[in-house]
């Protein structure tokens, strides 16, 4: 191979044994460049390289050349691996949710971004403008919740490059100038219009609207009851079976209650409930004669149970909140 060195060594004009061109090379910006200068000539071929490399250098001092992967590259590679490694421990719908939010707000922005691009003042950026289309478009910029959801899946990209090694240093995402948030509580019943709602689900449970619907009464009155003297979630109540509830009486206040395995977003605990609690579970065993497997409620009843709460003006509380199933919990 034959080598010839221009711009103080700096450049290099060279030919290979098996091609007919002169090729340039140089080093710049800490990576190796090259190309061919299509030139027969030596000639020729020098004056393009000295032309390509002053060219080069100008835009380096420019910051037009920039190396390193794209955000692109880093989303298409965290896509992938999400998919795969949380099949099965993740809502499939969640995991989908990704990569609407990369293929319609993220990607169009920070796509074709070299990823040591991405900066505090980009993402700044990207804010306002997600702000401003969102108002031209519809009239009112974006939930606050929809925005936090699309920096975690960016937050998501930028980890998944850092583990690449294709990113140094994770850039700071947290939003300036950010009121406090939205401070809110799950709605609850108060005494007195907890003992409204039990007594209006017993009347319904003794003379129901109609003799068809009689079960499904008497199952939501002792689902109200048991609910309000256990604090389990609702869908924790919907995973009990016959045998995670056993009653027992209890050393330290010597009073008969409710032991129940809970099997819940947390894995698998405990609960003792009120005195309460025991009553209810005793009509529900009776009611229905169960298999140790059965769960305790195969009906969430939703329908009677907002029926109930709109009918004893029970449905939102005072700061206008609608209440659900979850409000026997916190109440």
């Amino acid at each position: 191979m034959t080598d010839h060195e221009l711009m103080g060594g700096r450049l290099h004009v060279y030919k290979r044994d098996n091609s007919r061109y002169w090729q340039c090379s140089t080093f710049l910006g800490g990576k190796n460049r090259r190309t061919s200068t299509k030139e027969e000539s030596l000639a020729h071929a020098k004056d393009f390289a000295e032309d390509w490399y002053l060219e080069l250098k100008g835009k380096h001092k420019r910051g037009e050349i920039r190396d390193g992967k794209k955000f692109s590259e880093a989303a298409r590679q965290f896509v992938r691996e999400y998919e795969i490694i949380t099949e099965g421990q993740r809502n499939a719908q969640y995991v989908k949710e990704h990569g609407r939010r990369l293929e319609n707000h993220l990607l169009p922005f920070f796509g074709d971004k070299v990823l040591s691009e991405i900066t505090p003042g980009l993402l700044q950026e990207y804010r306002i403008q997600r702000r401003q289309k969102a108002i031209e478009m519809r009239g009112k910029p974006p939930a606050r919740n929809t925005m936090h959801q699309e920096i975690v899946t960016l937050r998501h990209v930028l980890k998944t490059a850092n583990r690449h090694g294709w990113l140094t240093l994770l850039p700071d995402l947290s939003e300036p100038y950010k009121s406090s948030g939205k401070i809110s509580h799950r709605a609850w019943f108060s005494p007195d219009e907890y003992k409204k709602l039990y007594e209006a689900t017993r009347r319904r449970a003794q003379q129901p609207k109609r003799n068809r619907f009689g079960w499904e009464c008497a199952q939501l009155h002792d689902y109200v009851l048991f609910m309000a003297n256990t604090g389990l979630r609702p869908d924790e109540a919907a995973r009990l079976q016959y045998r995670d509830i056993s009653i027992v009486d209890d050393d330290a206040t010597g009073e008969t209650i409710l032991e129940i395995e809970v099997r819940g977003k947390r894995g698998v605990g405990y609960c003792k409930s009120t005195t309460g609690a025991v009553v209810p579970f005793k009509r529900l065993r009776k009611r229905n004669n169960p298999e140790s497997t059965d769960r305790v409620f195969p009906k969430t009843h939703h329908v009677l149970f907002n029926k109930i709460l709109q009918e004893e003006d029970l449905k939102r509380d005072r700061e206008g909140t609608p209440r659900t199933a979850y409000s026997l919990r916190h109440t």
